[in-house]
Formats: structure tokens, sequence, C-alpha cells
């Protein structure tokens, strides 16, 4: 946990941040005032290298959604109004890696810090991968079920594309690399950098296919909604890591 001054320029940080995404509209003012709140939580209890990812992931998110937005808006599959994200949005990519960060009050007693490093980059990761497959997979020509392998609109709940699921691998492995360079240079240097790499990029990429077979049966059903759908495909993401961390007998 920061002592009083780093804590406050935490804070200071995460306010400035959350208004200029606000500002360049990526998230609206609420999600805004969400984002600012629960990423100061962050920022204080676990420190500055899990913000940073944080800002990293959103910043990646944002210029994904804002990648060929009129053609997206002239098809009806952006991302809000002006490819905005709101609250249940925030609150859905949020809610575990906040959850993780406040384990660190009972470190390690409850989860020892390199195995929270690693489960928090691994919810930031399906986060990644999912929004670039979503973002890049919906400009794709054709997109087929996840179940079955019919074709689909792209865009459509459980379709995927071999550009999606490209950009769905690049998110995940960006968000790994960009993990352990962070924690470095923050001074938690990861045991395994390349193991903890492979799991982070593993985990989120297995995840967000979670996520499209979920859309496909649960969500198109009408027992979730895409955002519940997000949050446990985080969820699985997180499972996933645990479970390698696991089988290498707590260490990767």
């Amino acid at each position: 946990m920061l002592s009083l001054v780093p804590a406050v320029l935490g804070v200071a940080s995460t306010a400035v941040l959350a208004l200029t995404a606000v500002a360049l509209r990526a998230l609206t003012l609420r999600a805004g005032l969400v984002a600012a709140v629960l990423g100061s939580v962050i920022v204080v209890i676990a420190g500055f290298a899990y913000l940073a990812l944080l800002v990293l992931f959103v910043l990646g998110s944002t210029l994904a959604t804002r990648y060929r937005l009129e053609e997206k808006s002239r098809r009806h599959v952006q991302e809000g109004t002006h490819g905005e994200r709101g609250v249940a949005n925030v609150v859905a990519h949020i809610v575990v890696p906040v959850a993780l960060a406040l384990t660190a009050l009972s470190s390690p007693s409850l989860l020892r810090e390199s195995t929270r490093e690693l489960l928090y980059a691994s919810a930031l990761a399906f986060g990644a991968s999912d929004t670039f497959a979503s973002e890049f997979g919906v400009l794709a020509g054709r997109a087929r079920s996840i179940l079955g392998g019919r074709p689909v609109v792209p865009g459509t709940n459980g379709g995927v594309s071999g550009i999606g699921e490209l950009f769905a691998l690049i998110g995940a492995a960006v968000t790994a690399g960009a993990a352990v360079g962070l924690f470095a240079l923050f001074g938690a240097v990861p045991a395994a950098p390349i193991g903890f790499a492979l799991v982070v990029t593993l985990a989120g990429f297995l995840s967000c296919q979670v996520d499209s077979v979920l859309g496909q049966t649960l969500e198109n059903s009408g027992h979730l909604s895409k955002h519940s759908t997000n949050l446990l495909g985080m969820l699985s993401s997180v499972a996933i890591a645990a479970a390698i961390v696991a089988a290498f007998g707590g260490s990767v």
C-alpha cells in the first residue's frame, strides 16, 4: 500500500487520466467518475505498475474502438454513440482487477504478490483480447459461429473470424509483454518473465473464446447481458491462469 505522498499523487494522476478520457469521449462522464474512483483504489493499494497497466489497456481499447469508427457507425456496430464506453462497460472490466488489487491488503496470507501480478495481468489480457477481437473482427468480411461453424454476420454474438482471432492473440500478447515490462520497471520483476508472459497470453486468448461461447449461448438466449458476459469472460481468464499456476506447483 502506498504511503501518503505517493498515494495522493496516484489519486491525482488517476483523476486527471479519467477526466482526459472523458474529454476525448472515450468514456462518458459517469463512467469516468467510476473509473477515477476504482482506479484510485487500485493505485493506492497495489501500486503504480497496476495503474499503468490499466491505463495502457484503456488506451489500447480506445484506439481499437476508434479504428474506422465511421464505418462501424454506418453499420451500427460501434460502441456507444461515438465510440465512448459507459458505466456498465467500465464496471464489467474493472471489478475483477479491483478485487485482485484488494488482496494486497492481506498478502501473502491470501495471495502471493507474484501470483496476484499474474492474475491481474491475465484479467486485463482478456479485456484487450476481447476488445481487439471485437473492434477489428467486426470489420472482417466474413465470420463463422464459434459453435458449429455456420456463416454469421460479423459482429454477431459468438461469431469469430480469422482477423478477429489474430487480433485477440495480439491483444493478449501485448498486454502480457507490457505487464512484464511495467512490473520490472516498478521493481517487481517476474521470477520467470517468459513463463509469466506465456501464461498471461494463453489465459487472455482462451478466455476470449469462452466469452464468444457465452455470447452465442447464454447472451443470445437472454440469460446474460453483454457486460455480464464480459465479466464472466474476465473471471475465466483469472481461473485459467490460476489453473496453470496450480498445475506448475504455484510457479511459472
